[in-house]
């Protein structure tokens, strides 16, 4: 592959990263998504133990999206990763903690018949949803408004902000995107998991987040165009050069952001996926073809934040000519090349198992079946 210059794998890389997190939106994302209506959508002992049951053997699996994404990161972008798990430390404790209580619940909620027990575990599960979910929103919109950092001279980073400085009410707004989407996403999947009455209570909250989604979408998209100053490079960027993020110089216009879409119209069908997506779980009878187009709109909100902000990975609120960008805060030539190589030999096959996963899988989980293998299930 010696006709990929640094320029090109920065870009594969920027891609492949995007893809990576896309993943884990819609694989995790179901996840979460079902933890989250856990308490709601199942009445009783039995229907919950149904919903456990539905992502029991493939959340593991599902987890494995984050940490490929957070290794991809820390390789191909370590100033990147650096600042934003220093600067962001508490916020990523929160998610990190929050995620240790689905499998403990999972593993744990059934081991005794006890009302307050069981009770404890499903509330327990329903936070290990709702937490990750809101706070990888609201983190995708403080990225949309910039993070406040800087470097010194010898490239050490600051973070300004505090933990109660995220949760303005833009990235809010993104953050309520991100539960509904992944609501919908998790009800999608119980769609085509479970059977009556659970089925009917998940098409119902199925269209219910679809809509929600689309609704809080656009109107987080419109305040991004009217409302959130957009970073834009004006000079010093090298796209084959060093990368030192101090050489370049960036302003700040309200609107900026949505530059990318108009230069390039075609841009336009991302977020357009976003919303016939969500749209099209609404209205599709197909359960299959239904998780499908929820997967396609999470993909699309996602990716809509990704071409948005391109070629901005980690823009500066305080020091805009210092935000990191995939051309200036990647890692070496070499690195970026070996690690395509592994990339290209290990994506296939995790993808390869985990369509095998769930066609072995694959079927529905009733009342009946847990209490048949009671002493096998969750």
């Amino acid at each position: 592959m010696e006709f990929l210059d640094y320029e090109s794998l920065r870009f594969i890389w920027w891609a492949l990263v995007g893809i990576l997190l896309i993943g884990f939106a819609i694989m995790d994302g179901f996840d979460l998504g079902v933890a989250m209506v856990h308490p709601f959508i199942g009445r009783n002992d039995g229907e919950r133990r149904v919903l456990m049951n539905s992502i029991g053997p493939t959340w593991d699996g599902n987890q494995v999206w984050l940490i490929l994404g957070a290794g991809a990161v820390l390789a191909a972008w370590p100033t990147v990763y650096a600042v934003a798990f220093s600067g962001l430390y508490a916020a990523l404790l929160i998610v990190l903690f929050s995620l240790f209580l689905r499998p403990v619940a999972i593993d744990y909620r059934s081991k005794l018949e006890n009302s307050t027990w069981r009770s404890f575990w499903d509330w327990s599960l329903f936070v290990s949803g709702v937490v990750p979910a809101l706070i990888f929103g609201v983190t995708f919109g403080n990225l949309l408004q910039g993070v406040p950092f800087h470097f010194d001279d010898t490239m050490r980073s600051f973070y300004t902000g505090t933990l109660a400085e995220l949760l303005n009410p833009f990235a809010l707004l993104v953050g309520l995107v991100s539960v509904s989407m992944l609501v919908m996403q998790g009800a999608s999947f119980l769609m085509i998991k479970t059977e009556a009455p659970i089925y009917q209570r998940a098409a119902v909250t199925a269209k219910i987040s679809a809509l929600l989604t689309v609704i809080l979408f656009v109107v987080a998209g419109y305040w991004v165009a009217s409302g959130i100053d957009g970073y834009q490079v004006v000079s010093g960027l090298s796209h084959n050069g060093p990368s030192n993020p101090l050489l370049k110089e960036v302003s700040m216009v309200t609107g900026s952001w949505m530059n990318n879409f108009q230069s390039a119209p075609a841009l336009w069908i991302v977020p357009a996926l976003a919303v016939i997506g969500a749209l099209a779980v609404i209205v599709i009878r197909r359960d299959g073809l239904r998780f499908i187009a929820s997967g396609i709109s999470v993909a699309g909100v996602v990716a809509t934040a990704g071409v948005a902000m391109f070629p901005f990975v980690l823009p500066s609120s305080t020091h805009p000519a210092q935000s990191l960008t995939m051309w200036d805060g990647s890692s070496s030539e070499q690195t970026l090349y070996l690690m395509l190589i592994a990339a290209l030999i290990f994506v296939p096959l995790i993808l390869a198992y985990t369509a095998w996963v769930f066609r072995v899988l694959r079927g529905r989980v009733t009342v009946a079946h847990i209490r048949e293998n009671d002493h096998a299930v969750y």
